[in-house]
C-alpha cells in the first residue's frame, strides 16, 4: 500500500470509531436510563482516549510526508487530515480524556437543573467544563486567541473578530427592522391543544416531503432537538408541546436539514474527513433555508396549512394567509430555537459575546446568570422570568461547544446568499412548495453544497454555489422585504 492509502484507511477506522461515539451521544440524548449517567461519562471517557490516541498517532505525521495525493480530492483529504491532526498534537490526552468525561457527565446535571429551574446546580459543573476547555483553548491556541481555536472547530478558517465585524454589520438593521415590526398590529398566534402523536406523526410527513431518507434514520424525541451521524445512519430528534406543533414542525425541518447535508454528501467520501458537513456554519445554512426560507415561505405554508387542518381540524386560524402571518409572527420571546427571523440573531449575539469573554477570562461563570439576564433586558427589553428561559435553556455550553453559538448566525447568512441563487436556479419554486414539493430546491442545493461535503473550505463552498463573496447583505434584505410585506411597513 501506498502511504496515502495506509493514511485513509487509518482514518477510515478512525471515523467509525467517531460514529461509534457520536451513536452513544444519541443514545443518551433520546433512550438511555437516567441512572446510567455516571457510567456513560466513563465510557465516552474510555472512547475519547482511543480517538485521541489515533488522531495525534505518529504515523499520521509519517503517512502525511510521505503521502501524494493524484487529484483533488487527494489533496483535499490531505489538507482535513494535517488540520485535525495539528490540532490534536496540541492537546494532551489527559485533557481530552477529563473533557469527554466531564461533558458527559455536566449534559445530565444541565438537564435536571434545567427541569429545577435551578442555576446553583449546573454552575459547579459549567466551572469544570469552562476551566477545561480554556485550557484546551490555551493548548491550540499556543499564545494566539483562545477564543479563535474554540471557533476553528466550528468554522475553520475565521476568527472571533471577523464573525464580530458581520455581527455589527447586521445588528443596526435587524433592531430597525425588529423596532418597526413590533410597533404594527401582531397575528394571531396559535391557540388550543395539539395531540402530541399527531404531532410526531405529521413532523415525520415533512421530514420525507423535504427529502430525508428514512431507509437510513428515524426521527425520535429529545428535550433538545439535534441531528446525528453521517453517511448511512443521520437521525434526528425533534420535540412536542400540546399547545405549540410548530415547535414541533420547524424543529423537523431544521433538523432534517442537517440530516439531508449528512445524507447527500458524496458516497465516495463515507468515512473519511470530506464524508461529513465541511463546518456547522454551512451546516447550519442547509438547516436554516431548509426551516425559513423554503419551510416558513408563503408558498409551503399554503400546503402545510391544509395538512395541518387535515390532521387536526379547524384550529381557529381562518385561511391560507393568515396562517403565513401565525408561522412568521414576530413576539417577544425567550427561547432561542423558537425564536422569529428578524429576532433570532440578536439571540446568537448575545451568546456569542458572554462566551467569547468566558473564554477570555473577562466573564467568570458565577457572574453567567446575572450577565445573561442584564444582557437580555438591554437587548430584549424585558426580563428574564426563570432560568429555563435564560442561561439554562441550551444545552451547547454543558457539553463543552464553545465557539458553536455564532455558526448558527453564520447558517443564516450563508443561507441569505444560497436562496439569492436558488431562485434563479429554480424559477418555479413557489409552485412547486405550493404544492408540497421541496424537491427542486432540495436537488440543487444537494448538486451545489451538499454532495461536495468536505471538499471545499466554508466560504468557498458557499461562493462557488451563490456566485458571490458570502456576506450579510441577501439575508437582510431578504428579512426587510419578507417582514415589510407582512407587517405592510
Amino acid at each position: 500500500m501506498t502511504a496515502f492509502n495506509e493514511l485513509m484507511a487509518f482514518q477510515r477506522e478512525t471515523s467509525a470509531l467517531g460514529q461509534i461515539a457520536g451513536r452513544l451521544g444519541w443514545d443518551q440524548e433520546t433512550v438511555m436510563p437516567r441512572g446510567a449517567a455516571p457510567q456513560r461519562a466513563e465510557e465516552m471517557a474510555a472512547i475519547e482516549a482511543v480517538l485521541h490516541a489515533r488522531r495525534s498517532d505518529p504515523r499520521v505525521a509519517e503517512w502525511l510526508d510521505q503521502a501524494a495525493p493524484q487529484d483533488e480530492v487527494g489533496k483535499a483529504q490531505l489538507r482535513e487530515i494535517r488540520r485535525a491532526y495539528d490540532r490534536a498534537v496540541k492537546v494532551p490526552a489527559d485533557l481530552a480524556t477529563a473533557i469527554a468525561r466531564i461533558t458527559s457527565a455536566a449534559q445530565g446535571t444541565w438537564a435536571q437543573a434545567r427541569a429545577d429551574e435551578d442555576v446553583s446546580a449546573f454552575l459547579p459543573v459549567l466551572e469544570e467544563v469552562v476551566s477545561l476547555k480554556r485550557q484546551e483553548g490555551e493548548a491550540l491556541a499556543q499564545g494566539g486567541d483562545v477564543y479563535d481555536a474554540m471557533v476553528e472547530d466550528y468554522e475553520p478558517y475565521t476568527t472571533g473578530a471577523q464573525i464580530a465585524a458581520i455581527f455589527d454589520e447586521m445588528r443596526p438593521r435587524l433592531v430597525a427592522l425588529r423596532a418597526a415590526v413590533l410597533d404594527r398590529p401582531e397575528p394571531a398566534a396559535l391557540s388550543g391543544s395539539f395531540d402530541e402523536m399527531t404531532q410526531m406523526q405529521l413532523a415525520q410527513k415533512l421530514a420525507v416531503a423535504f427529502g430525508y431518507d428514512l431507509n437510513n434514520g428515524r426521527v425520535d424525541k429529545a428535550v433538545h432537538p439535534f441531528s446525528s451521524g453521517s453517511g448511512l445512519d443521520v437521525r434526528i430528534t425533534t420535540r412536542t408541546s400540546e399547545t405549540d406543533p410548530f415547535n414541533c414542525f420547524y424543529s423537523t425541518i431544521h433538523e432534517v436539514g442537517h440530516a439531508a447535508y449528512e445524507q447527500g454528501i458524496d458516497r465516495d467520501y463515507l468515512l473519511t474527513p470530506l464524508g461529513c458537513g465541511v463546518s456547522m456554519g454551512v451546516h447550519e445554512s442547509q438547516s436554516r433555508i431548509y426551516e425559513n426560507q423554503l419551510g416558513r415561505s408563503r408558498a409551503f405554508t399554503g400546503w402545510l396549512f391544509d395538512q395541518m387542518n387535515g390532521a387536526f381540524g379547524d384550529f381557529g386560524i381562518a385561511d391560507a394567509d393568515a396562517f403565513y402571518a401565525t408561522v412568521n409572527r414576530v413576539h417577544n420571546g425567550y427561547i432561542r430555537t423558537e425564536a422569529d427571523e428578524v429576532q433570532y440573531n440578536l439571540h446568537i449575539m448575545l451568546r456569542f459575546d458572554l462566551e467569547r469573554a468566558l473564554m477570555a477570562g473577562d466573564l467568570q461563570v458565577s457572574e453567567l446568570e446575572a450577565a445573561w439576564n442584564d444582557r437580555f433586558k438591554a437587548d430584549f427589553g424585558y426580563a428574564v422570568d426563570k432560568p429555563s428561559n435564560g442561561c439554562l435553556q441550551d444545552v451547547h455550553w454543558s457539553v463543552g461547544l464553545f465557539g458553536y453559538f455564532p455558526t448558527y448566525s453564520l447558517g443564516n447568512v450563508y443561507a441569505g446568499c444560497l436562496y439569492q441563487a436558488l431562485r434563479g436556479g429554480v424559477p418555479d419554486l413557489d409552485a412547486q412548495l405550493a404544492e408540497g414539493d421541496t424537491s427542486g430546491a432540495t436537488a440543487w442545493l444537494r448538486e451545489h453544497v451538499q454532495q461536495h461535503g468536505g471538499l471545499y473550505a466554508p466560504r468557498e463552498i458557499i461562493r462557488r454555489a451563490s456566485g458571490i463573496e458570502p456576506g450579510p447583505e441577501p439575508l437582510l434584505g431578504y428579512l426587510e422585504q419578507k417582514f415589510s410585506a407582512i407587517y405592510g411597513l
